[in-house]
């Protein structure tokens, strides 16, 4: 008998539905209202947004292999919210320059770690912790712990509301999707993309091939480090506010969506599609956990165990590669 084999994305999106029709049987939750529930669902996924755009650089990043991970993530998005928030101050007209800052400023940290990686010979992991500590010196000092500044009345409306009155999907829900299709041109319509795969499955072969691997790396975390910046940006038009640790948070649960998306964590294989998946199954296990009343301790210990089997189920551990 012929056994049906569910792909990670799929098997992430069936959970997230199944996560979904469960939690309607919890108290103060949308019950049987079709209106409610799907204004729930809607929710949900605009809160997904932001965690699935930070994890498009963890996405990129490891899939290229050799260990590759960004710890410093979170603080790209807390220095990024905080420079969009100064430079716009409340003016429509400096947020297409603030987003540009933003953008730059992840990137510039993401070539930092991509040289240091690639020519140091520094470990990602030891990399990217410790540009994190440096990116989150550098905000204490530059700001003295006091920011001043205001975001744009247009970024709310975009990010936070519904373009089109009429239609109820918040501007962020659309934006993702449009990010979606960008990322998913990235990985499967480019030769970057191509050679980011490549590489993930062995560098070696990669560099015989004529792939030009420390090119490639620095590149990629280059890339990564933008879209994080990107993520930041979006971050501060949904709260309005920042604070030191605003990025901190979205940290584990990125790297996480990337595995739970079903990339492989040992690299060469994996897709944004899944990772957006991922991002919705981490947001909706946290909001049903949330509504459950449970204590932040039982919140984190559910979603690492969460993680656990999926990892189990999806067989990386056995296919580990170098």
């Amino acid at each position: 008998m012929k056994k049906i084999r569910v792909s990670p994305p799929v098997a992430a999106l069936i959970l997230a539905i199944v996560l979904f029709l469960l939690s309607g049987f919890l108290p103060n939750s949308y019950g049987t209202d079709v209106n409610i529930a799907v204004a729930q669902a809607t929710n949900i996924v605009r809160l997904a947004v932001f965690l699935g755009v930070i994890a498009a650089g963890q996405t990129l990043v490891i899939i290229s292999g050799f260990e590759g991970i960004d710890l410093s993530a979170g603080s790209v998005v807390t220095l990024t919210a905080i420079l969009t928030y100064v430079i716009v101050s409340g003016d429509n007209a400096l947020v297409l320059p603030a987003l540009l800052v933003a953008i730059l400023v992840g990137a510039l940290i993401g070539l930092l770690n991509g040289l240091g990686i690639t020519y140091l010979k520094i470990s990602p992991f030891v990399m990217t912790l410790g540009m994190s500590g440096v990116v989150t010196g550098a905000i204490i000092v530059l700001n003295h712990g006091n920011v001043s500044g205001k975001v744009a009345p247009i970024m709310t409306r975009i990010i936070a509301r519904p373009i089109v009155p009429e239609i109820p999907i918040p501007g962020a829900i659309l934006i993702w999707l449009i990010f979606g299709v960008f990322m998913w041109l990235l990985l499967e319509r480019t030769t970057y993309g191509k050679n980011l795969f490549a590489i993930g499955v062995n560098r070696v072969t990669a560099r015989l091939s004529g792939v030009r691997v420390s090119l490639m790396n620095i590149l990629t975390y280059t890339l990564a480090g933008a879209l994080t910046g990107f993520g930041g940006f979006l971050v501060v038009g949904n709260t309005g506010v920042v604070f030191i640790a605003l990025g901190q948070p979205f940290l584990f649960p990125a790297i996480a969506a990337v595995a739970v998306g079903g990339t492989l964590l040992s690299g060469g294989k994996g897709s944004y599609w899944g990772t957006m998946a991922g991002a919705i199954v981490l947001t909706l296990l946290t909001s049903l956990l949330t509504t459950m009343q449970m204590p932040e301790s039982v919140r984190r210990m559910v979603l690492g165990g969460t993680l656990l089997i999926l990892i189990s189920i999806y067989g990386r551990q056995r296919s580990f590669r170098q």
